[in-house]
Formats: C-alpha cells, structure tokens, sequence
C-alpha cells in the first residue's frame, strides 16, 4: 500500500525544494552579477516549459547567462552560431546515403539536444529560422517524411543584438511568439560593475550543476500543481483582450501567448515560495511575456517603432486594468 504523505513531510519537501530554487539562482548569479531579476526570469522561463530570447547590446552577457542556465542542469548542450549562409540541415540534420549498409541514414542536428543555444538567430535566413518552427512548438523534428522526437528536457535559448540591423533578418511575429519571455538584461549597476573590474573582469566560467535533467522534470510537475485562482485568470485575460482591442496594436497577444502566461505565472509563484499565484506575478511577467508577442498599429511613426514602444504599450494596458484584491 502506498504511504500517503503527512503534512510535515509536505511541509519539509516544499522547504527542500525552495532551497534548491534559491541554490540554482545563487549559482547563476556567480556568472551574471546585479542581475537577479533577470536570472529569476530566465529560470521561470525553464521552469514554464517554455524558450527563451535575450535581445540586448553586445558585451552585456546575452551569452554567459544562456550557458549558465545550460550548465546548471545536468543535460546535454549545443551551442550553435547563426550566419547567413547557415542552411535548415546545419540545424535539423541532413538524410545521407551510407555505402557500407546501401541505406539512406538521417545525420542528427544539433538541435537534438537539451539546451540549444542559438546565437545571433536573427543573422541567418528566414528559411533556417523557421526550421526551428516545429522543434519549438512540438518538441519534434520532421525531415524528408520522417518524424523525430527531441529529448526531454528541451529548450531554445536566442540571442540577438537589437540595434545592428546589418546583415539581419528580423525574426517574424510566428517565430516571436514560440519564445515564451523576452528579456533584456541591461547594463551592470555602478557597484556590481566595480566589482567586476577589481575581479579583473573574470567571473566563475562555470555553474554548479544544481538538478539532473529528471529532477528538472520533477521540478516542473510541481509547478503546474501551483494555484490559479479565478481572479487571477479573469485578470489575466482581461490584459490579453485590451491588447486585442487597443488602438495602438495591430496584432494582440495569441492564445499560445495566454497559455504561456499563465505556466510563467506558476513557475514565478513557486520561485517566490508559494504554492499560489498572485496578480503581483501577472504583473511582473507582462512585458517579458506580451511585449514581443503584439505588433504596433500602422499609425504609429516608424520613429517610434522599437522594442521599448511595444513595451510601453503593455505598461499603459496594465494601469487601465483593474487588478482583482
């Protein structure tokens, strides 16, 4: 007969966990000093099921943040540099004939991995990055009639430089709206910035490796258990119709994006040690989670068309909504 579970030992596995969450973002904060927001975010965001774009300036570490978060989790990882001549086989694979066995053989990718880390994706062709269209979305890969299975975990973490525009190809909304968060880490503050100078300029190169790829699996069934009252949703869905009825958006927030927010919001709950969501964490994830999901309404000066107008955007729809008490 299986054992239920008393209320202290329910109790004492909730602390357990909640000091092995704290555990992973101190690691990661050893790479990626003065960011705690964002590496709470960028954990939510594994947490959630979902993938990850980091869209800053260069030198600010889009970069040391993705290997981190790869690193501390006890999986498979790939990093691959996007170029423009990168074709849909240097991501998926390629079918190849093999002469000993007189057999065509499908040559994996590197997309068949835990952690993908694709770098500069907004470098290389609208044709490769929508090679990663299915593997994002079902988990699976399709070549030449054939259907194949990522591994579990799976996860896409992109970069890109948002003020380069040479030599880019923007990514299109479809592509935007596989990515559940955008983040911009930012500048370091004065004091994490002088802390990085008396060090030298070097920082750990390497994250301790806080959960296996089936704890991670673990981990994340306990975040779909956190609780999402009714007002809580009503909240939520009331910010996604306002953006599908704003002037000033052409395009609202997809009900993939909906379904995004709401796993965010339960993976942001339990990183805050509770087993409830608030509407304090719909509010906290409503830029990185809609702001690349909506499109700017064509009356909108092309001066004003920038990442931090689609963000406003989401800012002013949230102090027209009414937060549930």
């Amino acid at each position: 007969m299986m054992k239920t579970m008393s209320h202290s030992d329910t109790l004492a596995a909730g602390t357990f966990l909640r000091k092995r969450l704290a555990q992973w973002e101190d690691a990661l904060a050893g790479v990626l000093r003065g960011k705690r927001d964002v590496i709470r975010l960028s954990v939510a965001c594994l947490l959630a099921r979902g993938h990850l774009l980091i869209e800053d300036v260069p030198g600010v570490g889009k970069t040391t943040l993705a290997h981190g978060l790869a690193q501390s989790v006890d999986c498979e990882f790939h990093r691959l540099q996007f170029t423009s001549d990168m074709l849909p086989g240097d991501v998926l694979g390629v079918t190849v004939y093999n002469v000993r066995t007189e057999s065509f053989e499908f040559k994996r990718g590197p997309v068949f991995t835990n952690f993908l880390l694709a770098d500069e994706i907004n470098r290389t062709t609208p044709k490769t990055q929508s090679a990663l269209l299915e593997a994002m979305n079902e988990r699976q890969v399709s070549v030449d009639g054939e259907t194949y299975p990522l591994p579990d975990p799976f996860m896409v973490i992109a970069t890109q430089n948002p003020v380069e525009h040479h030599g880019t190809y923007p990514l299109p909304e479809s592509q935007l709206d596989r990515f559940l968060m955008r983040l911009r880490i930012g500048y370091p503050d004065a004091a994490s910035e002088k802390e990085i100078l008396r060090s030298g300029g070097h920082v750990e190169s390497a994250v301790e490796q806080i959960f296996s790829g089936g704890e991670l699996v673990t981990v994340r069934e306990e975040v779909e258990q956190v609780r999402v009252d009714e007002a809580i949703l009503d909240y939520l869905l009331a910010i996604v119709e306002k953006t599908r009825n704003y002037d000033l958006l052409a395009l609202g927030v997809s009900p993939r994006g909906t379904q995004a927010m709401f796993r965010a919001v339960q993976a942001l709950a339990l990183l805050e040690g509770r087993d409830y969501a608030l509407p304090e964490d719909v509010k906290r994830l409503a830029v990185p989670v809609f702001a690349h999901r909506v499109l700017l309404n064509t009356r909108v000066s092309l001066s004003q068309r920038s990442t931090d107008s689609t963000e406003k955007v989401i800012k002013e729809i949230l102090t027209q909504v009414e937060v549930p008490v």
